[in-house]
């Protein structure tokens, strides 16, 4: 290397940290804001479902976000978004993802805001526990003993025997346990199928696959204001995730999942400024025991 070579790498060496440093608070930003619209969904479900079935809520959340992602993905623009190389595959991974939302908005029905959240973050624990199952791979006694200390934190939140648990918690705790299935999917097909396809697959399959017991549980939104939180609910969730793929292709997954943990931060607001609600102490407690448990096991995948 010539001393003029060695002169212009170390003069674009700034230039390149700091272009670096920007993409990642960028991601970052785009992580937490998608997060947050995440609040505004859950939200919004649980306003709704007072007045429509579960079934139709779950229903216009993903009819609407197939409409918008038809318009930004058509044949057009994204031909390889319309192409699957494992449609079954693409599927499986939609109908877990359905059906966590569906056991989440369920649970919405009868949980706090941030009870449910709080619950979801036990995710990375039972991707742990999926991994071995299905992946085979190696979890460590460290990690084990993380994951006994994130279900430790569920038994703060809920505390058994000291008051009644309430039977929506296993709704919340099988939303938590699809969600690992349909994330530890996405590991498998991202390595043969395109982004697009995804996420047009993801979308298209509930707006189908619902329609025989939409037909059969329908009920007609009683007023503008149910119509407008139903098309929120599709909105919202098309946008949080169009967010999370524009922030995943500034950041690695590993950096960004940590800051995921925000959306508990709109949970207790939109909670206390909708519903009213206020969390006890205990709540809080166990969320902190599960989120360091998940940032530990964030970390240990991050170095292997």
């Amino acid at each position: 290397m010539t001393q003029a070579q060695a002169q212009t790498l170390a003069d674009t060496a700034p230039v390149d940290a700091a272009l670096a440093r920007s993409r990642r608070l960028q991601g970052i930003g785009l992580a937490v804001a998608a997060v947050t619209l995440f609040c505004f969904l859950d939200t919004l479900a649980k306003l709704s479902s007072r007045h429509v079935p579960t079934v139709e809520v779950v229903w216009f959340r993903y009819a609407i976000h197939f409409v918008l992602a038809m318009v930004f993905l058509n044949p057009w623009r994204s031909r390889s978004a319309w192409r699957t190389n494992r449609p079954f595959a693409q599927i499986g991974r939609a109908a877990l993802l359905t059906l966590c939302t569906g056991l989440n908005f369920m649970a919405l029905r009868y949980l706090q805001l941030v009870e449910t959240v709080t619950i979801q973050f036990l995710g990375p624990l039972f991707i742990a526990i999926l991994s071995v199952l299905f992946l085979k791979e190696t979890v460590g006694p460290k990690r084990w003993a993380a994951i006994a200390v994130g279900f430790a934190g569920i038994l703060v939140v809920t505390r058994p025997g000291v008051a009644e648990v309430h039977w929506a918690v296993l709704l919340s705790l099988a939303s938590a346990a699809t969600s690992a299935g349909y994330v530890i999917m996405t590991r498998s097909l991202a390595q043969s199928e395109s982004p697009g396809s995804m996420l047009l697959v993801m979308a298209a399959f509930p707006t189908v696959a619902l329609l025989p017991w939409l037909y059969a549980v329908w009920v007609p939104p009683p007023d503008l204001a149910t119509w407008a939180m139903l098309g929120g609910a599709g909105f919202f969730g098309a946008a949080g995730h169009f967010l999370l793929i524009l922030a995943h292709r500034h950041v690695p997954a590993s950096v960004l999942a940590p800051f995921t943990y925000a959306q508990i931060i709109g949970m207790v607001t939109l909670g206390y400024l909708v519903f009213g609600h206020v969390p006890s102490p205990w709540t809080f407690a166990g969320a902190a025991i599960i989120i360091a448990s998940g940032l530990y096991l964030l970390a240990q995948e991050r170095r292997a």
